[in-house]
């Protein structure tokens, strides 16, 4: 196939290196750790801007997040929202908006929510909110007017829980048959990219993963 280009935004983290598993194709992979949102976007849009030119790419993949739990009551909430607000939701905003200088048409952008946020998340407020506007902005990017280019689409994946080496240290005794290996994710990304199953612009698909096998379920189909 044509030699492909996407770009990665993510902190450096697991996830954001998986994403990285086709470098041999030539693919160019950009990583950044983001803290103040106004900065980050005109020192990231900027710097994206110089990188690429006039060049467009295939994909941009927005695998930045984290997680962070407490109720309405807990002291945390506040710097709990502030930081989940960061990681999920600017990050989110800033790769939609570098995908509309960007993107080439019929390209692809993905966001990354939660399946817990799909409902109510009592036990992680800032979280749950963070990952449904997460939810909201995806399905928000596949109207008409967006500002996507034309024929591109914007996905997001709801993953339940990643198996990545900081989960399984803070987890150790948790069922592993039930995490979604990284590997799993990469590959369903260079499908998308590629044309192969690609779900339209705009589709929630959880990322669910019961006795080791792993399926995408759209949320839609609820």
């Amino acid at each position: 196939m044509a030699r492909s280009k996407h770009m990665s935004l993510s902190p450096k983290g697991s996830l954001g290196e998986c994403t990285g598993f086709h470098k041999g194709e030539c693919w160019r992979i950009l990583s950044s750790v983001f803290s103040m949102f106004l900065f980050c976007v005109l020192k990231v849009t900027a710097e994206v801007g110089k990188l690429l030119g006039e060049e467009k790419v295939d994909a941009i993949l927005c695998v930045a997040g984290g997680w962070a739990g407490g109720s309405a009551k807990a002291k945390s909430l506040y710097k709990n929202c502030d930081l989940m607000w960061k990681q999920s939701v600017w990050t989110s905003t800033i790769s939609s908006h570098l995908a509309t200088k960007h993107l080439k048409e019929g390209g692809l952008l993905t966001l990354t929510g939660a399946q817990a946020a799909l409902s109510g998340t009592p036990g992680m407020i800032a979280y749950g909110m963070a990952k449904g506007a997460v939810h909201q902005l995806c399905q928000s990017l596949a109207g008409a007017s967006s500002g996507l280019p034309s024929g591109s689409a914007a996905v997001a994946i709801l993953p339940v829980t990643l198996d990545t080496p900081t989960n399984r240290k803070s987890m150790p005794d948790a069922d592993f048959s039930s995490w979604t290996p990284l590997e799993f994710i990469a590959e369903t990304f260079y499908d998308w990219i590629t044309g192969k199953d690609r779900p339209s612009s705009g589709s929630l698909i959880q990322v669910i993963t019961t006795g080791g096998k792993t399926e995408l379920v759209s949320a839609a189909h609820l």
